[in-house]
């Protein structure tokens, strides 16, 4: 585990938990579980346009997540169910991009890679993505931190408080497609959305103020990298679903605590 790859595999994993948690408490809370996985299946068609033009993959998976997400805005609400909406753009555009990716010649691709994540391959240049990207996407939501609260409790005492809601969407969606970029070397593009959802879950039966719950699934997000790079290290399994099962773990000792415990 002191390896020098698997120092920088933990220090990556860390990084995307440190974006990931905040993010994650806004879709718990306004129920945007399908919206993070639509944007996140986004990015394999950014991946397929970022090798096409010899561009950084980076920057290819974040503006073919953030348009994801910016057709899903504009979508909703045109006749439409959200959840039917959000399936059919999310499996279209996974879709889409693995047949896109099937077109690139002379380029060797490891779809496992970009499906379920290659922390354990980070190098230097990619720790430096992707500390930089959830530095960004911390500092957005700490400096939006109470308008996007009051926008999630109330968009009518947002209109009230002189608070644009679209613009608080807008810089959620801005925050969704930076951390879709930066995980999706970590994750890949199929458990985003599980890194994004399961630490904020988790958290939410431990915390009593929205503050609280954001650090406490940031805490959660980086022990279960850590301690599902340990657990892909001893028992030889894929380093990226074996976070999200620790995660998973977690959620589901929370869920019992909150049973057991009595109410105050």
């Amino acid at each position: 585990m002191l390896d020098d790859f698997m120092m920088r595999a933990a220090l990556a994993g860390i990084g995307v938990a440190f974006a990931a948690a905040p993010l994650g408490c806004f879709v718990v809370w306004r129920r945007m579980a399908y919206f993070g996985d639509a944007t996140a299946h986004a990015a394999i068609l950014g991946v397929a346009l970022s090798l096409a033009f010899s561009m950084s993959i980076f920057v290819g998976t974040m503006v073919v997540a953030l348009l994801m997400a910016l057709t899903v805005s504009a979508l909703s609400g045109r006749g439409y169910a959200m959840d039917t909406l959000l399936g059919v753009l999310a499996h279209s555009a996974l879709a889409f991009g693995l047949v896109a990716v099937s077109f690139i010649a002379g380029v060797r691709i490891d779809l496992m890679a970009y499906l379920f994540g290659d922390i354990l391959a980070v190098s230097r240049g990619d720790l430096a993505v992707i500390w930089g990207g959830a530095t960004l996407v911390v500092s957005l939501i700490a400096w939006r931190w109470s308008a996007l609260l009051t926008t999630t409790l109330n968009e009518d005492l947002a209109h009230a408080s002189g608070i644009n809601p679209k613009r608080e969407q807008l810089v959620l969606t801005l925050a969704l497609a930076i951390t879709v970029a930066v995980a999706i070397k970590v994750v890949g593009v199929l458990l985003i959305a599980a890194l994004l959802i399961i630490p904020a879950a988790a958290a939410r039966p431990l915390s009593r103020a929205p503050e609280g719950m954001a650090i406490i699934a940031g805490l959660i997000g980086m022990l279960s990298a850590i301690i599902g790079l340990r657990a892909a290290y001893v028992f030889d399994t894929p380093a990226g679903p074996s976070i999200v099962c620790v995660a998973a773990l977690t959620f589901l000792a929370t869920s019992v605590l909150k049973g057991v415990r009595p109410q105050i």
